[in-house]
């Protein structure tokens, strides 16, 4: 039974995996993140310091600079790219953390229900009441500005919703059969939860990794951006942080935040495109929809014509 029930659960994620890969949107989103991450990781050995002061400050773009320099002098687009590297390790890393620590406390809370959903549904409502950005202003200015300090920040205000979504989902699942037939097999509760019912969570769970990275990459951002973390880094914060200080719109100095702008918006794109494009797979609706459009003639749908079908074909 159990080799059954293992042969099963990897179906299921060959099939989601082989859905997501087959997915125009997904693919384009998954790419341009790749895209990110490999210039992040392979560029900057490469390219000018972005800490270096190499030149005239507010050069605009050239062949030597190709994004200019700004108001110290230093290069932008070296800037840019290396921005990039802490920026999307702290996003995507509390985008793991939110969804892990709110899929172990949902989790439970809906399985076991009782007195245990009572005190963790507590602990959920409060942090959902509390103000997110006041309180990740107080906490990040609070502490000694680093990475670890934003992570956790990040983490600790965004992990409540994430765990509501997971708690309602798996009190659906906690009375199907297949966790009944576990229950009678003698498997713990704990194994029930990950092993049984997570996997079948999949979509929920990727689609709260994409939601909480996004979240993050924009708070993390907006907090550099107000000087709450370490300015002596290179981050796509930071670079909007000391253009703002460099007084980039009186000056004009637009090469100074339009690239590291463009930069963040494009990857709340992909990550949305990703988003979508797990919903085109795992969502029954959209499926269905989809092999009806396959099967209907292009004309019937663009005349609003509803097709009748035979029950023989």
């Amino acid at each position: 039974m159990i080799s059954n029930k293992n042969v099963y659960q990897k179906s299921i994620l060959a099939r989601w995996i082989s859905g997501i890969i087959g997915n125009q949107k997904a693919f384009i989103g998954s790419c341009i993140i790749l895209f990110f991450g490999v210039s992040a990781i392979f560029i900057p050995p490469f390219i000018q310091s972005p800490t270096d002061f190499l030149s005239t400050p507010l050069l605009p773009p050239s062949f030597e600079y190709f994004f200019g320099t700004n108001g110290q002098g230093q290069d932008v687009f070296a800037q840019t790219i290396c921005g990039a590297r802490q920026t999307l390790f702290v996003g995507f890393s509390a985008g793991i953390l939110v969804v892990i620590i709110g899929a172990l406390i949902g989790g439970i809370a809906g399985y076991y229900g009782g007195r245990i959903d009572d005190i963790l549904s507590l602990l959920i409502n409060v942090f959902l009441v509390m103000p997110g950005l006041p309180l990740m202003v107080i906490l990040a200015s609070w502490l000694p500005p680093s990475p670890g300090t934003l992570l956790g920040v990040l983490v600790l205000t965004g992990w409540a919703w994430n765990a509501r979504v997971i708690r309602s989902q798996m009190m659906t699942f906690k009375n199907r059969d297949f966790v009944s037939a576990a229950i009678v097999s003698g498997e713990s509760n704990i194994r029930i939860i990950i092993i049984e019912i997570m996997p079948r969570m999949l979509s929920l769970l990727a689609s709260s990794f994409i939601g909480a990275s996004i979240y993050s990459i924009g708070a993390q951002v907006g907090l550099e951006f107000l000087g709450l973390g370490d300015v002596s880094t290179v981050t796509w914060g930071t670079n909007l942080y000391w253009a703002s200080n460099n007084l980039a719109l009186l000056t004009e100095s637009w090469w100074t935040f339009v690239p590291t702008g463009f930069c963040i918006a494009l990857i709340s794109f992909a990550l949305t495109l990703i988003n979508f494009g797990i919903d085109e797979v795992s969502n029954p609706r959209l499926i269905s929809e989809k092999l009806w459009r396959n099967k209907v003639p292009e004309n019937l749908i663009t005349h609003g014509i509803t097709p009748v079908s035979n029950s023989n074909e």
